[in-house]
C-alpha cells in the first residue's frame, strides 16, 4: 500500500469514527435501556422475563422493520448534500414522515393480527396474562419510533450525529427512571412490574419525538431545511420513491429480525427457562449489534455522498475501511464476552438455572460476531448506494432458507435443544456475508472514478 493510500485509508477511518460514534452511543442508550428493562424485570419476577422475551421479540422484529423502511432517507439526503440543497432535503423529510406514517399503519395492522392470535403460538399458557398487557403498550408506542426515525436519519444524515446522540440519551434515561418507579411502585405509585416497563417505554419514546420536533424547529442552522420542510407538498413521487427504496430494506431488516422472532417462539416451545435465558442472550448480544449497527449506518451515509459525487474509488476505500474497522470491533468484543461468560447471567437474573443456559449460549454469541459485524457493514455499503433489492434478496436466502431451518434441524430433529436454536445465528450470518460481499464486489470492481468535488470532506 502506497503512502497516499493509507493515508486516504485513515481518513475514512477517522470520518467513520467522527459520524458513527455519536450513533453509536445514542443507538448504546437503547440498548442499556433494554438491559436495564431485562435486568429490572428479572429481578422482579422470572415469569415477567419469559414474558418480556417473547414480546419484546415480536416488537422489536417490526420495530426493526419500520426502522429499516426510514433508512430510506439516508441515500436521498447523500444525494442532495453531494449537490448542496439543503432546501430539498427539508422537503424530503417532510414526505418521510408521511412515509413513514403510513408504514406504521401497516405495521400496526400485522400487530394487532398477531395479537388476536397469540394464543396460537404455543406459549407457556401461565404467561399470559403478562404477555397480553405488555403487548398493548407496546405496540401502541410504534407510531413514536417511526416518526422520530425521519428525524433521527435527517440530523445523521447532514453529519449532526451528537443531536440524535443527546435526544437518545435523555429518552432512554427517563426510560430507566421511569421503569425504577413503575415496576416496583416508588413515589407512591402501584406496583406494576412488566407493565410499568412498558408504560415507561411508552412515555420515553413519545418524549424522544417531541425533542426531535422542537431541535428541528428551534435550531437556527436548520433554518434552510425548515423553509424546504414547510414550501414542500406532500408528493405522491416522493412518496413513490421512499416505498421504492424503503421496502427492500425494511424486509431486508424485518428478515433478520423474524428470524430472531421465529427462533424465540421455538425456544418457547422448549420451556419458561429456556425462553427466559434466550431473553438475557439476546439482550447481551444486541449490545454488539447496535455497535456494529453505527458503524454501519456512518458507512451507508459516507458511502451515499461518495455515490453522488460519482467517486466510486472512495466508495470502495470508505467500505474497506468499515470491514477493518468491523473486524477490530467483534475481536474486541469477542474478547470481553469470553472473560464473563459463566457469570454474565447474574447480572439479570437469580435464577441459577437460568444463569446456566445462559453460559451455554455465550459461546456461540461469540461464534457469530465476525459474521454478524461484517455483514452490517457490507449491507449498508450497498444501502448507501441504494442497491437495496439485493441486500433484501440475500437476507431472505441466508435467514429463511438456511438459518432457520437449520436451527430447527439441529434443535428438534437432532435433539440439541436451545443451543441448536442458537446455531442458526453464526449459520445464517456467515451466508449472508458471502452473498453481500460476492455483490459488493460485482457492483464496486468495475466501477471507474469520475469527476466530484470535495463536499464530504
Amino acid at each position: 500500500m502506497t503512502e497516499l493510500k493509507r493515508k486516504e485509508y485513515i481518513f475514512h477511518i477517522k470520518s467513520l469514527l467522527k459520524l458513527g460514534v455519536p450513533i453509536i452511543i445514542g443507538q448504546l442508550g437503547n440498548i442499556v435501556t433494554g438491559l436495564a428493562d431485562t435486568v429490572m424485570v428479572g429481578q422482579h419476577s422470572t415469569q415477567e422475563l419469559a414474558a418480556a422475551s417473547f414480546v419484546n421479540n415480536v416488537i422489536n422484529a417490526f420495530i426493526i422493520l419500520g426502522t429499516g423502511f426510514s433508512f430510506n432517507y439516508t441515500p436521498i439526503i447523500g444525494e442532495n448534500i453531494a449537490a448542496n440543497k439543503r432546501i430539498a432535503i427539508g422537503g424530503w423529510l417532510k414526505n418521510s414522515l408521511m412515509a413513514n406514517f403510513t408504514t406504521t399503519l401497516t405495521i400496526l395492522v400485522c400487530l394487532t393480527a398477531i395479537y388476536a392470535n397469540i394464543g396460537m403460538l404455543g406459549q407457556p399458557v401461565e404467561l399470559m396474562p403478562l404477555i397480553k398487557p405488555y403487548y398493548v403498550v407496546l405496540t401502541c408506542s410504534v407510531l413514536f419510533v417511526m416518526l422520530a426515525n425521519s428525524f433521527r436519519q435527517f440530523v445523521e444524515g447532514i453529519m449532526d450525529a451528537s443531536i440524535s446522540m443527546w435526544i437518545l440519551t435523555a429518552g432512554n434515561a427517563l426510560n430507566i427512571v421511569g421503569n425504577y418507579i413503575l415496576i416496583y411502585g416508588k413515589l407512591g405509585l402501584p406496583e406494576m412490574g412488566l407493565l410499568g416497563a412498558g408504560i415507561s417505554t411508552l412515555l420515553s419514546r413519545m418524549v424522544m419525538l417531541a425533542l426531535f420536533v422542537a431541535v428541528f424547529i428551534r435550531h437556527k442552522r436548520y433554518l434552510p431545511f425548515r423553509i424546504g420542510f414547510l414550501a414542500t407538498p406532500f408528493r405522491k413521487k416522493y412518496w413513490k420513491r421512499l416505498n421504492i427504496i424503503g421496502w427492500p430494506i425494511a424486509f431486508q431488516q424485518g428478515i433478520e429480525a423474524a428470524t430472531f422472532c421465529i427462533t424465540t417462539i421455538m425456544i418457547g416451545w422448549l420451556g419458561e427457562m429456556e425462553l427466559a435465558a434466550h431473553q438475557v442472550a439476546v439482550a447481551i448480544s444486541t449490545i454488539s449489534f447496535t455497535i456494529y449497527l453505527g458503524l454501519g449506518s456512518a458507512v451507508a451515509i459516507r458511502t451515499s455522498v461518495y455515490k453522488g459525487m460519482h467517486d466510486w474509488v472512495k466508495v470502495r476505500r470508505v467500505t474497506a475501511a468499515g470491514v477493518f474497522m468491523a473486524i477490530v470491533l467483534s475481536i474486541t468484543l469477542s474478547i470481553a464476552l469470553l472473560l464473563c461468560c459463566d457469570t454474565v447471567g447474574e447480572l439479570f437474573t437469580d435464577d441459577r438455572a437460568v444463569s446456566d443456559i445462559v453460559a451455554i449460549l455465550i459461546p456461540i454469541l461469540i461464534a457469530y460476531q465476525f459474521g454478524d459485524s461484517i455483514q452490517i457493514v457490507l449491507a449498508n455499503a450497498l444501502r448507501g448506494l441504494s442497491d437495496v433489492t439485493s441486500i433484501m434478496i440475500i437476507s431472505f436466502v441466508a435467514y429463511f432458507l438456511v438459518a432457520i431451518p437449520s436451527g430447527y434441524t439441529i434443535a428438534f430433529l437432532l435433539g440439541v435443544g436451545i443451543s441448536g436454536v442458537w446455531l442458526s445465528y453464526p449459520i445464517g450470518f456467515t451466508c449472508s456475508v458471502l452473498l453481500l460481499g460476492l455483490r459488493a464486489l460485482h457492483i464496486m470492481r468495475d466501477r471507474k472514478k469520475e469527476p466530484h468535488t470535495d463536499a464530504a470532506k
